[in-house]
């Protein structure tokens, strides 16, 4: 269950992307990080939000806001759904749920009256400090990035 809410320092982070390299929260200090978590790579909504992202990613990019996927899945499964998609950001497996747990994605979910155990569909977006500026619980997934850049806006007119 996610307890963290915006104004909270972002959990701190490491592990290794679909190629195998580092990556942790403090290789984005100063830039904005849209770190977004998915059930599920190769799933029709999962495929629908990385495609936005992908669609997006000059635009985010030129605005100083990285992009970063967080699912279970292996970096086998991520380095296909990347192929397969094209996409340009980095994805980093959590087999362990080590971050999962972290940010609180994990928990109970309901599908056709079925209850289980599951991810759920979460960005983070964190600033420059470090700190959680937003937290999207249902992101649009075929807009995803415009929520993304209106937040990192509105962040920085306040």
């Amino acid at each position: 269950m996610i307890t963290l809410q915006a104004g909270d320092k972002a959990p701190d982070f490491k592990g290794t992307d679909q190629d195998g390299v580092k990556v942790s929260l403090k290789d984005y200090k100063g830039k904005f990080l849209a770190l977004f978590f998915y059930p599920q790579d190769l799933t029709p909504t999962c495929t629908v939000q990385a495609c936005n992202l992908r669609d997006h990613y000059a635009v985010l990019r030129s605005s100083n806001i990285e992009v970063l996927g967080v699912s279970p899945d292996s970096a086998d499964s991520h380095l296909k759904f990347k192929d397969k998609h094209a996409l340009p950001m980095r994805l980093l497996p959590d087999t362990a749920h080590d971050i999962i747990d972290r940010y609180g994605v994990w928990g109970q979910k309901q599908l056709y009256g079925r209850t289980y155990m599951g991810l759920h569909r979460t960005t983070f977006l964190i600033g420059p400090d470090g700190r959680i500026l937003r937290i999207f619980l249902r992101p649009k997934n075929k807009a995803h990035a415009e929520e993304i850049l209106q937040a990192v806006k509105q962040s920085q007119l306040s």
